[in-house]
């Protein structure tokens, strides 16, 4: 079997280009890979290992990447509500939660582009399987957002 990094590649920064500027980051493609990867980090910790394994079968190789990086099978994280995901998101991504994550409201419209980009590539059954998992009063970051 071949592998074509150079494909992986290319379509990477497609994606990165298109998700930062669904972010409204533009160009800095370092800060909208933080957040894509904190907060597939967060989404990981909440939800069964056999459901990731299932997400993770539809999504690119690229997003696989970012996904699986450091990943240790252990417990899901006891995550009740948006306040509480978005302050683990906080935890996840350290010293740069600053920049990153500097707003509750910035955070939920973040989260709730990345699920609007992966919905490019995951199916809406898998999709539902993975949003059935999160507590209730998470759910609604998933579907629609509105920043008004």
């Amino acid at each position: 079997m071949a592998l074509n990094f150079n494909k992986y590649a290319t379509e990477g920064n497609t994606f990165m280009k298109a998700y930062a500027k669904e972010l409204s980051l533009f160009d800095d493609y370092d800060q909208a890979g933080r957040i894509l990867s904190t907060i597939l980090h967060g989404l990981r910790s909440m939800i069964s290992t056999e459901e990731s394994l299932q997400l993770i079968a539809q999504l690119p190789m690229f997003l696989k990447a970012i996904y699986v990086n450091g990943w240790t099978l252990k417990a899901k994280e006891k995550i009740k509500n948006t306040d509480d995901f978005i302050a683990y998101l906080r935890v996840i991504s350290g010293n740069t939660s600053l920049i990153d994550f500097y707003s509750d409201e910035i955070a939920e419209a973040d989260v709730h582009s990345t699920f609007k980009m992966l919905r490019n590539y995951v199916s809406s059954g898998q999709m539902e399987d993975v949003i059935g998992q999160l507590p209730k009063q998470l759910k609604k970051l998933f579907y629609e957002y509105n920043l008004e």
